[in-house]
């Protein structure tokens, strides 16, 4: 697996409420990504109405355990309809999840407590219930185009309690 960059440390501050998208580094480009994965399922959308249905369905390339790219630097050659993130389209993409780190900071919002940058844990994405650790029930190359209607789900585009908490919960925290 092609391990994604390190986040940036501690010491550069909250560069995503100081930096526009487009003067971000790689680095910290790439650590806006929380790790939930869901941008990584199949989804429809209705021709008529271009509402966006998510499955939980996901790509052929994610690792459901880890919620991440088992190929993450050729992507979108072994995967041609993988879209790459940038400052531009992100502000354009209606699929983003609501939770998205990309979506947060393009809105001008702030990211939330579980989110690795806030937390300094990547495991607090599955903690607060956000990943899709779990909840994936099959890759596109298991599961046929045609029955992926049958495969719709609501949780991808909206966001657990516990995750919308403004800090994390008590119970939550490891010994």
């Amino acid at each position: 697996m092609t391990k994604k960059p390190e986040p940036p440390s501690g010491q550069e501050g909250f560069f995503w409420k100081t930096k526009t998208l487009e003067e971000m580094s790689v680095v910290e480009w790439e650590s806006l990504c929380d790790g939930c994965a869901r941008c990584c399922l199949e989804k429809l959308e209705d021709e008529d109405t271009g509402k966006i249905y998510f499955t939980h369905v996901s790509c052929k390339l994610l690792d459901a355990g880890l919620c991440a790219c088992k190929d993450y630097r050729h992507r979108t050659e072994r995967v041609p309809d993988c879209v790459r993130l940038t400052p531009a389209n992100v502000r354009t993409i209606n699929w983003l999840p609501p939770s998205c780190g990309y979506r947060l900071v393009a809105e001008g919002r702030d990211l939330y407590w579980w989110h690795p940058l806030i937390s300094g844990d990547p495991n607090t994405v599955h903690e607060a219930g956000v990943s899709v650790r779990g909840r994936v029930e099959g890759t596109e190359n298991e599961i046929a185009d045609e029955d992926l209607e049958d495969h719709i789900v609501q949780w991808p585009a909206t966001l657990p309690k516990r995750a919308r908490l403004k800090k994390r919960p008590t119970s939550a925290r490891q010994p």
